[in-house]
C-alpha cells in the first residue's frame, strides 16, 4: 500500500504544527492569561483580596551560624594585590613543577642511557665469547680431521709391516722367543 506525496506532506505539517503548539503553547498561554486579567482589573473596580500563606520565613535547608561563611560574597571579590600573589605563586609551582618533570625525564634518560651501555657490553661479551666458541670448534674439528688422517695412515702402515710380517713368516699369536727358537732351529 503506497502512500501518496501530498499525504505524506500533510501529515507532516500536523505533526510539526502538534509539536509547535506543544512547545510554544504554555507560554503563550500565560501571557494571554496575565493580559486578560491586566485588562479586566482596568475595566473593573474591583480588586482580589491578598492572599493568606503560611510560609516559614526559615529556609528549607539552613546552615548552623558556625558553619556558615558569612563572607561568601567577599570572596567572590577581586583583590588585586592577593591576585597578584596567587598569579605568582601559580607561575612559581608551575615553574617549579616543570622543573622537577624535567629533572624526572632526565634521570630516567641517564637510567636507560646506562641500562643500553650495560646490554651493549654484555652483548659484547657474549659476541665474543661465541667467538672463542666457533674458533675452538674449528681447531677441534681441524684437530680431529688431523688425527682420522693420522690414525688412516697408521692403520694403512700397520697392515703394509702385517703384511711383510706374514711375508717373512710371522703368525699370529706367535711371540719373540718362540720366533727366536724357530730361527736357532732353522739355522743348526
Amino acid at each position: 500500500m503506497a502512500m501518496s506525496p501530498a499525504v505524506l506532506k500533510a501529515g507532516l505539517v500536523i505533526v510539526g504544527l502538534c509539536i509547535a503548539g506543544y512547545i510554544l503553547g504554555p507560554p503563550l498561554y500565560w501571557h494571554l492569561m496575565e493580559g486578560l486579567a491586566a485588562v479586566s482589573h482596568s475595566s473593573s473596580s474591583y480588586s482580589c483580596p491578598p492572599c493568606t500563606c503560611d510560609c516559614s520565613s526559615q529556609p528549607l535547608l539552613s546552615i548552623p551560624i558556625g558553619l556558615s561563611n558569612i563572607s561568601f560574597a567577599d570572596c567572590a571579590k577581586r583583590d588585586p594585590e592577593v591576585n597578584e600573589d596567587t598569579e605568582k605563586n601559580f607561575v612559581d609551582l608551575l615553574t617549579e613543577e616543570l622543573k622537577l618533570r624535567e629533572a624526572q625525564a632526565l634521570e630516567n634518560q641517564q637510567k636507560a642511557d646506562i641500562t643500553l651501555l650495560e646490554a651493549k657490553k654484555i652483548a659484547s661479551q657474549y659476541q665474543k665469547e661465541a667467538d672463542k666458541c666457533s674458533s675452538g670448534m674449528e681447531t677441534c674439528e681441524e684437530a680431529r680431521e688431523k688425527a682420522e688422517a693420522t690414525l688412516e695412515a697408521q692403520k694403512k702402515m700397520t697392515a703394509m709391516w702385517e703384511l711383510r710380517a706374514r711375508q717373512k713368516g710371522w703368525k699370529e699369536g706367535m711371540t719373540k722367543s718362540t720366533a727366536q727358537m724357530q730361527g736357532n732351529v732353522q739355522t743348526v
